[in-house]
């Protein structure tokens, strides 16, 4: 199955339906296929994607990545250095911290998915971060976060913000912690999280620390108690924004043009699933470096002027996790770009922040 960097405007003529594009761009739902064959009729867990690599301070480097669906039947993943195995963890997870590392030092991580029968899918992408540079006899931490304030996003989400700690040496990273577990890390110069895979109609508390170069931690800014949406929540404040939905004309053939912002998590968002008259027409994954501002895709419809049809996105998030669809948008082919009744065409653009 290949992948491509950014799956846009990609145009295969079949009369009559819609294509699924499934060897040129990885179209997972429509082709039935979410993990790889091994050759042998078996079936290996798919390759990790939106991995990403941050130093979180001259000895450690924090590495992330999107957990694979729970369909996928991953039993856990391992990290490597190189080629060295350095981290296994559980499938409920999907970053780790790897310490003990030279100062001043770049590494190369990939990562891989186990399978709940042991065998191991396909590396990622490798992904690159270099260490900072020690700095001798460095004891104080740094000051404790302030102002840490927090909102429930939908049902299985928070968002997280804080005021800039300060350190005679400087702050490399933070660490989210939920209750006395570091659930999550950004680099020094962000002062907002996004926490998902959380549970709906429930209570959190989340605490905020900042690490120098040296691991030196600060205390922990003050508690934020905050409680997610019960199951009811439909997943909107989890989906694609700004949708908008049109159609053009090449060689007598029409084919949908879809445009959204990605919605906002800390990790990258590399697959969606385009439904199309209330059933999925085909899923998307970007090969490449998923973009973060508009995305953009268009495919086949056919032949006929006048035809009608509705469309909506979701995204599946980082945890491996659907998140809520768009707004549903109704097109006609040889029509211009639809919009919400009433003449809105979606909601205020945000571009995807970590």
């Amino acid at each position: 199955m290949r992948r491509v960097p950014a799956p846009t405007s990609r145009r295969t003529r079949a009369p009559g339906r819609v294509v699924a594009l499934c060897g040129a761009l990885a179209l997972l739902a429509a082709c039935g296929r979410s993990v790889a064959d091994d050759g042998e009729g078996g079936r290996l867990p798919g390759v990790p994607t939106g991995v990403t690599a941050a130093a979180g301070s001259a000895t450690s480097v924090h590495v992330m990545w999107n957990a694979l669906p729970a369909a996928s039947d991953v039993g856990g993943y391992e990290v490597y250095r190189g080629t060295t195995k350095v981290k296994a963890v559980p499938a409920r997870e999907h970053m780790v911290d790897i310490t003990r590392l030279s100062p001043s030092t770049t590494y190369a991580f990939t990562v891989r998915a186990r399978g709940t029968d042991g065998r191991l899918g396909p590396r990622s992408r490798q992904v690159r971060a270099t260490t900072p540079t020690a700095v001798a006899a460095d004891h104080s931490a740094p000051s404790r976060p302030l102002d840490v304030r927090g909102r429930a996003v939908g049902s299985r989400a928070v968002q997280l913000s804080w005021s800039r700690s300060t350190d005679d040496r400087g702050v490399v990273s933070y660490d989210v912690h939920q209750g006395g577990t570091k659930v999550h890390s950004v680099g020094g110069s962000q002062t907002a999280a996004v926490v998902t895979g959380l549970r709906p109609g429930t209570s959190y508390a989340f605490t905020v620390r900042a690490r120098d170069a040296a691991d030196n931690l600060s205390a922990a800014g003050a508690a934020v108690r905050l409680t997610t949406a019960p199951g009811s929540d439909d997943g909107r404040a989890t989906a694609p924004s700004s949708f908008r939905a049109g159609t053009h004309r090449t060689d007598g053939a029409y084919y949908l043009d879809l445009s959204w912002i990605p919605p906002r998590t800390d990790g990258a968002v590399t697959q969606y699933q385009i439904q199309l008259d209330g059933k999925p027409a085909t899923s998307l994954v970007w090969g490449g470096t998923a973009p973060r501002g508009k995305a953009s895709y268009s495919f086949y419809l056919g032949r006929e002027a006048g035809a009608g049809h509705r469309v909506r996105i979701r995204a599946m998030l980082p945890d491996g996790t659907w998140g809520g669809f768009s707004p549903e948008r109704s097109v006609t082919t040889g029509m211009p770009l639809s919009t919400r009744p009433g003449g809105d065409a979606g909601s205020p653009e945000h571009p995807t922040g970590r």
